[in-house]
């Protein structure tokens, strides 16, 4: 089958640093191309793919040194390439939210997109039902909940690679770790207050956005004072496997309808349980007392750590291959691909999960 995946140009496929949507598009991409696809992924140039790669952009837009950039301009400029090409392939797969619809009414039906982020927004309604043809998939049943009415056709959980990060059966830190923004929403200070109650260190790695900025230095860099807690700043993928890995836990405290979070099955890829806030779609990636445990309060999260003897590293770590691979997430979106009528669809490798 021939696969366009559209990317977002704000970061690199996949990002260098923090980044949740251009992850999974470059973990999709190269396990559909295993699966012996022909994939092109539309992208910056400093992107890493086994597809195809078109570069709309010399690089991603975050890490631009430019001072003045267009980020409308850039995406735009990457549908028209799309649209030139649109020939060349049986789906196109976009993952930049909506800004492609008004471009691809009459050809609805061969595409497929996957909404990353959360749908609570004002103006999204509206705009959704304007444009009901295109087919939607959601990366949680939770995440659908302020969309009901939409062109739902599935729900795929994100997935990683399988030899992306290895198991640690044995933690050589004794510590407690928070990984993503500085933001309100993920609550850094309540993943402070936790480890102190529970007398358990955290080291903390987390991008800092300029919107943020104000809050971090506000109401979290006061409490970094102490030994205690640490502040590393942001990490690669290759930083991540001794940050998760060696961890008693992670720390998944947020405070928001949060559509999935990688950061947990990046845990669990490490054999790392996950204490998470029960919000958003927690309960549908984490399953209490096996590969973590959900939350309410502070008081449940200390009891939490004290109870982290009791889960199984090993089994963690099988529950994530199982539910959470590259290859199973491949498999549910070529499912999907056959659902829309793609093209080339029954030549493929076989795959049959399906999808919610």
């Amino acid at each position: 089958m021939r696969i366009a995946h559209i990317a977002p140009l704000y970061e690199a496929v996949p990002p260098r640093f923090y980044g949740g949507t251009e992850r999974v598009v470059a973990y999709l991409a190269d396990a559909l191309v295993a699966l012996g696809h022909d994939v092109t992924v539309f992208a910056s140039a400093d992107t890493r793919t086994r597809a195809h790669l078109f570069p709309a952009r010399d690089q991603a837009i975050r890490l631009d040194p430019a001072p003045l950039k267009s980020d409308l301009a850039a995406h735009l400029a990457m549908l028209h390439e799309v649209r030139r090409r649109v020939d060349e392939f049986d789906v196109l797969h976009f993952h930049v939210d909506l800004v492609h619809f008004p471009f691809f009414e009459n050809m609805a039906r061969r595409t497929l997109t996957t909404l990353h982020g959360r749908l609570d927004l004002k103006d999204l309604p509206g705009a959704y039902l304007a444009w009901p043809q295109f087919p939607l998939v959601s990366i949680s049943d939770q995440q659908r909940q302020p969309l009901p009415f939409a062109h739902w056709v599935g729900t795929v959980p994100h997935g990683l690679p399988a030899d992306l990060y290895r198991p640690v059966a044995a933690p050589a830190g004794d510590y407690l770790a928070f990984l993503g923004r500085m933001s309100p929403e993920k609550r850094p200070d309540r993943a402070i207050a936790i480890a102190r109650r529970a007398g358990v260190p955290l080291r903390m790695a987390a991008k800092i956005d300029t919107a943020d900025a104000s809050y971090f230095h506000c109401h979290v860099e006061p409490l970094l004072g102490a030994s205690d807690v640490s502040f590393v700043g942001e990490i690669n993928d290759a930083g991540k496997q001794d940050f998760l890995g060696n961890a008693r836990a992670l720390l998944f405290p947020i405070d928001w309808p949060e559509p999935f979070g990688l950061v947990m099955i990046e845990a669990m890829a490490c054999g790392t349980p996950v204490i998470a806030w029960d919000c958003g779609a927690v309960r549908e990636v984490i399953e209490d007392g096996v590969t973590g445990f959900v939350v309410r309060s502070e008081d449940e999260a200390v009891t939490a750590v004290a109870r982290l003897p009791e889960l199984n590293r090993a089994r963690i770590r099988r529950v994530f291959e199982t539910r959470f691979s590259a290859r199973v997430m491949a498999e549910r979106y070529l499912a999907l691909y056959r659902r829309l009528g793609a093209p080339g669809a029954a030549a493929s490798d076989g795959a049959t999960l399906a999808t919610a």
